[in-house]
């Protein structure tokens, strides 16, 4: 690919504290990745060489003194490292959800989305964090999702949408009590989640992708007689975006419509509360999945695992999660960066 027509990603090294530099050193270790994107590397320069020595290889990189510089370089086939003072390694115990580990994440993350504000990346692909140690380091809200809307100034829909290679879920209400799923249900928030993750698949290069909405009650709500949420909010949800020239289908009963998308009649699922969706995924592949936070002005993906304290640095780290968040990351970045040029 052309230099000046690859995608710029940052990568950033995620929880000092858990796998993701072992992980990112993997990630660049693997040729193909440089031939697929124009990246920039942000973080601490004794985190990258400790991981590094942790997955045992060597990346070389070529230095530069701001995200402003990327775009520009003549010779992508070396990543570009961007270093960062965020904290110092005595202040960080391998294995432990911290406040200086935390912070750190924080200001990675943010002086990325500096740079997408000023249109010198494409995307951010980012290591696993932890939440609470992002609280104990100045975290606002309830997770990171929050805070990227927050940050870029989002007033719109977003949410996070789960992937497993080819299959996409998203879901219409997320981190709260299962109690309150009913009641956060609408017609006007299931039409914005099935939107969001139609035109997002379209940016992953889908053009005409096969969206199945979700039903919320057991066995579908068997017409109205075990709950009327599919009667009253959803179907009626699903008809509006039929109308709409959105060809969508459902509702399906929860407990069949993953063996739908499995046998390849979907390519997404809009799920209606989180574990609906998320049971399913990480049973279909726990070591594989990517979270991608949709509705953001930048594509921002991620593994779906966590930061795996109990192996941090023992170099056991399964790289294939983090391979597929920044094959998303490239294909996305790709897109957006094509819609403003």
């Amino acid at each position: 690919m052309d230099t000046q027509q690859k995608p710029v990603i940052a990568l950033t090294l995620g929880d000092p504290a858990g796998i993701g530099a072992e992980l990112i050193a993997r990630l660049l270790a693997r040729p193909e990745a440089c031939e697929r994107a124009n990246i920039v590397l942000v973080g601490d320069a004794w985190l990258w060489r400790e991981g590094q020595r942790v997955a045992g290889v060597q990346v070389p990189t070529q230095a530069v003194d701001s995200m402003a510089a990327v775009r520009s370089r003549a010779d992508t086939h070396q990543p570009a490292w961007l270093a960062m003072d965020t904290v110092r390694a005595d202040q960080v115990t391998v294995g432990q959800a911290e406040a200086p580990g935390g912070a750190s994440v924080l200001q990675v993350l943010n002086a990325c989305m500096d740079a997408a504000r000023n249109g010198h990346i494409d995307a951010i692909c980012f290591a696993p964090l932890n939440k609470y140690a992002m609280k104990q380091g100045g975290l606002r809200h309830d997770d990171e999702l929050h805070h990227f809307a927050q940050y870029l100034g989002v007033t719109g829909y977003f949410c996070e949408f789960n992937t497993l290679g080819d299959l996409w879920t998203s879901r219409v209400s997320s981190h709260i009590p299962l109690k309150d799923a009913a009641a956060a249900l609408s017609v006007d928030g299931i039409k914005a989640a099935t939107r969001l993750i139609y035109r997002s698949l379209q940016a992953n290069g889908i053009a005409a992708p096969r969206v199945a909405v979700a039903a919320f009650n057991p066995h579908g709500g068997d017409g109205g007689t075990c709950g009327r949420e599919e009667v009253d909010i959803i179907e009626p949800a699903v008809r509006q975006m039929n109308e709409e020239g959105l060809p969508v289908q459902g509702p399906f009963p929860a407990d069949t419509i993953f063996l739908k998308a499995q046998a390849g009649q979907f390519q997404a699922i809009v799920t209606m509360y989180h574990d609906q969706g998320q049971i399913a995924i990480k049973l279909l592949g726990f070591s594989r999945g990517v979270t991608v936070q949709g509705g953001l002005p930048i594509p921002i993906t991620t593994p779906a695992h966590g930061t795996a304290y109990d192996i941090a640095g023992q170099g056991r780290a399964n790289v294939d999660a983090t391979w597929q968040a920044f094959l998303i990351a490239c294909r996305m970045g790709a897109s957006h960066r094509t819609s403003f040029v």
